[in-house]
């Protein structure tokens, strides 16, 4: 799976989905840093990547535009530091991975 880490999110959670074998950027490490949700969701649908966020802009994006990608994890946790919500997000992934990937699910990591 392939992963854009949004700006609200720390550059952390990239680097430990990256360290746990999947493709992740930030999108500060992209130059995308300080653009709207618009050309953010553009990108990442262009590059096939999962919007990792904790903005609920996202999700009304893809409602707007009555779209199912890209898809959108949204991380809203009590505990907020990165460490903690890389560890419960990598966690998760094996479980939702099958809701997120994009039509060739065969594809690596």
């Amino acid at each position: 799976m392939r992963f854009l880490v949004d700006e609200a999110v720390s550059w952390k959670i990239a680097s430990a989905l990256n360290n746990a074998a999947y493709n992740a950027l930030h999108v500060r490490g992209c130059g995308l840093g300080g653009y709207d949700d618009e050309v953010i969701f553009e990108h990442a649908a262009r590059e096939e990547r999962i919007i990792v966020t904790q903005d609920m802009d996202f999700v009304s994006l893809l409602h707007r535009l009555q779209s199912t990608r890209p898809s959108v994890v949204l991380l809203r946790m009590r505990d907020g530091r990165p460490e903690v919500q890389a560890h419960r997000l990598i966690a998760a992934l094996p479980i939702i991975s099958e809701s997120l990937s994009w039509r060739d699910r065969n594809r690596q990591r």
